[in-house]
């Protein structure tokens, strides 16, 4: 464990939390999202920024509930596009989304079938918060007391609101939604209160009028504004950050702030957090549309420790881009780099070193690996792995020196590489190793010579040469025929991947080997 007081922003905020909340002998850290589509990698940066000053937390000892609420009694608007059976779903318009079927089959509702993707992916990025589902907590009747509570100060909750309005409320606006319990839809007017536990409502969907009791109902709930702040009390949340919408002015945390008061409580720390963007891939973000890159897309292509660099190394506050283009392999390069600092391989100054371990600290899973991890570098793999045909295996045999204890987290890097190279790599970067020798006619006949030499180095001096051994032999060959370099590289890379150029070919022989190598230059034999 490195030194506390690192500066990072996660070890700042635990700071934060502990000075203003004092000492207590458990912290609570919340988030939550309405699960009203495909949970996407922009409410991921909420659910690890939490999880990255939970952690800082428990680093200084103290005990912390991290808390996660999903918000599934909220009323469901949209059909997102990604969705099969738009019609059906449509039918379920204003109703609860945990009353939604799932049209893909994958869980009981709508509502669980979001949640489930989230719950089954965030251990594998190394976190565990407790979940809370507010469906069943409204209709186990829970909040009973909280909502008589928000009906008893109307007034004030109302002039809370009102303060942050262009326009205030009508007079009749009431702290509290209904679910019609014929029709099951929010399209309800509500009556009166009879002061106790009694509400009346009407609905304008179906005709339906009645009086429900608060302490047994599950139609009744509070919104959005009033919601969040009477759960910061009910929880006893200490922290809990939010994106710029809810930060802006006047948004949902300027007035849960004075409502919270009014429950009896006080805000929690937070800090708002920024805007995701998608670099070198279609698609913008966006829940109800369908139109979205989620957690399991990132670990696509990113393993576990660098997703969570992602977000360790940057301000929660600074927007950034996740990348699935070139940039991908400085991704990977700069947390290799983070990774050699901590482990002492590569020497940076005191201040330098403190801030590159912490980020590394906090990117790992769980405990750093007593040892540094093995590295290879993507375009090495990606390199092996073209040439291997995508073989994870084949790919992990030609790597030299690797333990046994370092194979799982070096095979999903592998995995990774492969995810990217196939799916989001550039033409130029891609190529595929010819699988029979090539006519000789892909050449000039002006380089049949030199081929011919490259063929009986290959064959006899294999044991002999290294790959810097073989990349000065073809400049060497070249220089004996009388040949420009680049054409003769281009002759080769036609030979081998039909391509005028590839990997390093030095690197590039020692990958294919001796027998295939003998095979793709035999026409010129």
């Amino acid at each position: 464990m490195s030194e506390i007081n690192t500066g990072h922003w996660a070890d700042i905020y635990a700071e934060k939390v502990i000075r203003e909340k004092g000492p207590k002998e458990q912290y609570v850290c919340a988030s939550g999202i309405t699960p009203s589509g495909t949970v996407h990698i922009g409410n991921f940066r909420e659910i690890i920024s939490v999880d990255l000053v939970v952690r800082a937390l428990r680093d200084r000892g103290k005990k912390v509930r991290f808390i996660y609420s999903w918000d599934d009694y909220d009323v469901y608007r949209k059909v997102p596009k990604n969705m099969p059976n738009q019609e059906l779903l449509a039918t379920y318009l204003r109703q609860p989304i945990t009353l939604v079927p799932d049209t893909t089959g994958r869980a009981e509702n709508y509502a669980r079938a979001n949640e489930l993707e989230v719950e089954k992916t965030l251990p594998k990025v190394g976190i565990f918060p407790e979940y809370i589902y507010q469906a069943q907590r409204y209709q186990s009747g829970a909040y009973a007391n909280q909502i008589r509570h928000a009906l008893a100060h109307k007034a004030e909750i109302k002039a809370t609101l009102d303060a942050h309005r262009t326009e205030p409320l009508p007079e009749d606006w009431m702290p509290v939604s209904v679910f019609c319990t014929q029709c099951h839809r929010d399209t309800t007017t509500v009556l009166s209160w009879d002061g106790e536990w009694g509400l009346s409502y009407s609905c304008e969907s179906c005709g339906n009028n009645e009086t429900v009791d608060l302490r047994t109902t599950p139609a009744v709930k509070l919104p959005w504004r009033v919601d969040w702040p009477m759960r910061w009390v009910y929880e006893g949340v200490d922290f809990e950050p939010a994106g710029k919408d809810h930060h802006s002015e006047g948004g949902s945390f300027d007035t849960a702030r004075e409502t919270v008061k009014i429950f009896g409580g006080q805000a929690p720390v937070t800090f708002q957090y920024d805007f995701i963007s998608i670099k070198g891939r279609g698609g913008k973000i966006s829940s109800s549309s369908g139109e979205v890159i989620s957690l399991p897309d990132v670990l696509e292509i990113y393993t576990p420790e660098l997703t969570r660099y992602l977000f360790a190394s940057t301000r929660p506050n600074a927007e950034f881009a996740i990348s699935f283009d070139l940039d991908v392999l400085k991704i990977y390069e700069d947390y290799d780099k983070c990774e050699r600092i901590y482990y002492g391989v590569q020497e940076v100054n005191e201040k330098e070193k403190s801030k590159q371990r912490r980020i590394y600290e906090l990117s790992q899973r769980d405990k750093p690996e007593p040892q540094m991890p093995y590295q290879a570098g993507i375009r090495q793999l990606t390199n092996l792995l073209q040439t291997y045909m995508g073989d994870v295996e084949r790919t992990l045999r030609a790597l030299p020196d690797v333990r046994a204890e370092q194979v799982p987290r070096l095979r999903e890097r592998i995995q990774c590489a492969w995810n990217w190279v196939t799916n989001h790599a550039t033409a130029d970067f891609k190529f595929s190793l010819r699988t029979q020798a090539a006519a000789k006619e892909v050449v000039a006949d002006s380089f049949y010579p030199a081929l011919k030499e490259l063929h009986r180095h290959v064959l006899e001096d294999w044991n002999q040469l290294d790959e810097r051994g073989w990349q000065n032999l073809i400049y060497e060959v070249a220089r004996q025929h009388n040949l420009d370099p680049r054409h003769l590289f281009q002759a080769i890379y036609q030979v081998l991947i039909s391509k005028d150029e590839g990997p390093r070919l030095g690197h590039f022989f020692t990958i294919i080997g001796q027998a295939d190598l003998l095979k793709l230059l035999e026409p010129w034999s």
